[in-house]
């Protein structure tokens, strides 16, 4: 044989612990599974080396492999099998509980068996071998006896008890598998080297039983107007696949992973005209469900075949607008294989915030504080739980949905308790009535009272109330303050120009009264106020109701 001749095929045998002899460099967490990358380093032979790794995930996903070679050396062939399961039957306790058992059933024997001597011995006694005086001191050692024996029965009859107790709990441990048994499967790699040295190879694999899920802190401090919202983002993390993933650096994947060589293919998006709303009872909560909502196509357009088709090839367009977002968690991370959910913190972030109150009074007397968030950062917020605080106190539970880059959303904060209102008894009067009179004009006044107790003013705050809507012809409603022009009639509908909806007026400094929505039959005005630190600030809401005749039985007054 020359030098230049290829080495003689005699494999080099390399066994590796998956665990002590490598190191998990990776992991790409996704919504339902985990992809890691395990780094082994080992010294090879010239020639085929033969690597078997072991400890390997049992619920590793055999069609998710790939090995990567580091090295000079080339990757023959992979195959993975799995080392046959042992489950124990006994345990070094199990057999020493039994043995503890055994020595206290006997000595139970032992003691009952003597029990019932001491009574027959007892029994056998009569008057013609026994004195009269004897009879007292046999009575008394008869009683001290039994009741040493009764004693010692009773003892072991509860030790008898535990023991038994101990047997089942160690019987049912042994058939919990334990953490090696979780990590069953091996992986036979053909690496051929062309050079004796140290080379690496990474495993990449999916494992399930891992997830993660956002969730969210939103701090508030309402003594700063710049950024008075931070919004920490976070993910529950937890996995259960066998292994433990010790410093290791973590990836967070919005998408779902697939695996495999088949090239996804493209569904048909198709176009056509909607013209007219057709009712599709049957077909219609289905079509809603998958993204088609609002005008239907006419049935002498499209028939219902087509619908169909068109339904699903939306549903086909949305599935694939999903945004897929990537987080790194800061620095290098440990999650043990336990089912707990771990956190993390993803990033904190100042968006942009606007604050906003708004207050019904008439129904109670509590301000709800809104913020209106606009997510100025670079991260997609996934849909999640949030804890909402408020100047460092606990304020409730609330939501945030899946909010894009640049996109806003809104946060309800709960109750600001900072704001205090006051809403008095309504006044009322009969202005005009008598017995030549042909109508009777009421008139009503409401006064609301806003005390902000906080060292800065709130802007935006929004008080809401109402005047009653006639529903009559026979009944005249006229706003009189604040002085909202109203449509050209007040008929059974109400105005006709739907409360002169965006009309506004300013009432007074920092306050501005408008018609509060645009349904003719919900008489609603609100004012936008600014309310200064420490300061108060009194509304006045006032109407007229004329009826024709006077005596008119009117229902809602």
């Amino acid at each position: 044989m020359t030098s230049t001749d290829p080495p003689a095929f005699e494999p080099t045998s390399i066994e590796l612990q998956s665990a002590g002899d490598s190191k998990i460099v990776s992991v790409s967490l996704y919504p339902t599974h985990a992809e890691i990358t395990r780094l082994y380093k080992f010294a090879v032979q010239i020639g085929q080396n033969q690597v078997n790794i072991s400890g390997l995930p049992n619920v590793l996903q055999a069609e998710s492999l790939r090995v990567e070679g580091r090295g000079a050396a080339t990757i023959h062939d992979v195959t993975m099998s799995m080392a046959d399961e042992h489950v124990p039957k006994s345990s070094p306790k199990l057999e020493e509980l039994l043995s503890t058992r055994e020595t206290a059933a006997n000595a139970l024997t032992r003691c009952e068996e003597a029990l019932s001597s001491v009574r027959q011995y007892l029994g056998s006694v009569t008057v013609q071998n026994l004195a009269v005086s004897q009879l007292e001191s046999i009575l008394e050692q008869y009683e001290t006896t039994g009741a040493r024996l009764d004693a010692r029965k009773a003892e072991l009859t509860r030790e008898l008890k535990r023991i038994d107790n101990e047997i089942v709990e160690e019987r049912v441990q042994i058939q919990i598998p334990p953490e090696k048994d979780k990590l069953r499967n091996m992986a036979a790699i053909g690496v051929f080297a062309q050079a004796a040295g140290d080379v690496e190879i990474a495993l990449i694999y999916a494992v399930p039983l891992a997830s993660w899920t956002a969730f969210y802190d939103i701090r508030v401090n309402m003594d700063t107007k710049e950024s008075p919202v931070k919004l920490i983002y976070k993910a529950a993390v937890k996995q259960n696949t066998g292994e433990s993933w010790d410093n290791v650096s973590l990836q967070l994947e919005t998408s779902t992973p697939t695996f495999g060589l088949g090239v996804p293919k493209l569904s048909p998006h198709g176009l056509s005209i909607y013209t007219d709303r057709l009712r599709l009872m049957v077909t219609h909560g289905w079509l809603q469900r998958v993204g088609l909502s609002g005008p239907l196509p006419c049935r002498g357009e499209l028939g219902l075949d087509q619908v169909l088709e068109m339904a699903h090839e939306g549903a086909a367009v949305m599935a694939t607008g999903t945004v897929s977002a990537t987080f790194s968690v800061p620095g290098l991370v440990t999650i043990p294989c336990d089912g707990a959910t771990h956190n993390f913190t993803i990033v904190e972030l100042r968006p942009k915030a606007t604050m906003s109150w708004v207050a019904v009074p008439k129904r109670e007397r509590k301000t709800h504080l809104t913020a209106h968030i606009t997510n100025a950062s670079e991260y997609t917020l996934l849909t999640g739980t949030a804890n909402v605080y408020v100047d460092g106190s606990f304020i409730a539970c609330s939501s945030v949905p899946h909010v894009s880059p640049k996109e806003s959303f809104d946060c309800p904060l709960g109750l600001d308790p900072s704001i205090r209102i006051t809403y008095p008894a309504m006044i009322k009067k009969l202005s005009q009535s008598g017995f030549y009179k042909k109508s009777a004009t009421h008139s009503f006044a409401q006064r609301i009272t806003v005390h902000n107790t906080k060292s800065v003013p709130v802007e935006g705050l929004r008080i809401v109330d109402q005047i009653p809507a006639s529903r009559n012809e026979q009944i005249k409603v006229k706003l009189v303050q604040p002085a909202l022009p109203l449509g050209e009639s007040e008929g059974t509908a109400g105005p006709k120009a739907a409360n002169a909806k965006g009309s506004s007026v300013t009432v007074t400094n920092g306050v501005v009264a408008q018609w509060d929505g645009g349904d003719e039959r919900d008489r609603r005005v609100s004012w936008v106020c600014t309310v200064p630190a420490q300061g108060k600030i009194t509304l006045a809401l006032e109407w007229t109701v004329t009826i024709s005749p006077a005596d008119a039985r009117v229902v809602g007054m």
